[in-house]
């Protein structure tokens, strides 16, 4: 056994206090700027460098939307709020709590809730990973091509 000692963060717990918001946890916007996405927040329950990884909770209110978009990293989902829909790649999906997503480098998602209720989910990516690309006017063409599509996406 080393004497040396590394430096790693402290043990963390951090208490529910309802309504999907957690003790030392701001709630932020989902993103600072656009017209992308509308009525959209985000908490970072756990990240840093130590994990390698960043643990979110998304929600999004009734009527909103995430923003359309792909990047290379991929995402791992867990819907724990209501219910709602996601788009993967060019199919529209139904999505209720404890449904999982999975979403692949490169692939075009956005979520929205149905009904009167937020949707709201867990979601682990990469700390180190690309920016979002948004739809150029020609991939947005592209994706409306298939009328399920078209009908479900805001962007």
């Amino acid at each position: 056994m080393s004497n040396e000692t590394t430096q790693t963060a402290p043990a963390v717990f951090r208490a529910h206090q309802g309504d999907c918001r957690w003790d030392a946890t701001p709630v932020l916007e989902y993103k600072t700027q656009g017209s992308h996405f509308q009525g959209v927040t985000r908490q970072y329950l756990f990240s840093g460098p130590d994990m390698g990884f960043e643990w979110r909770y998304f929600e999004v209110e009734a009527g909103g939307y995430s923003s359309l978009e792909r990047h290379e990293h991929v995402h791992a989902v867990m819907i724990v709020r209501g219910r709602g829909r996601v788009l993967l790649a060019d199919t529209v999906h139904p999505i209720e709590m404890y449904d999982l997503v999975y979403i692949p480098p490169l692939t075009w998602h956005q979520f929205q809730p149905e009904g009167d209720e937020p949707l709201g989910f867990l979601c682990i990516v990469n700390s180190e990973r690309d920016r979002p690309h948004l739809p150029t006017s020609e991939e947005l063409a592209e994706l409306r091509a298939n009328p399920a599509v078209a009908a479900f996406i805001r962007a």
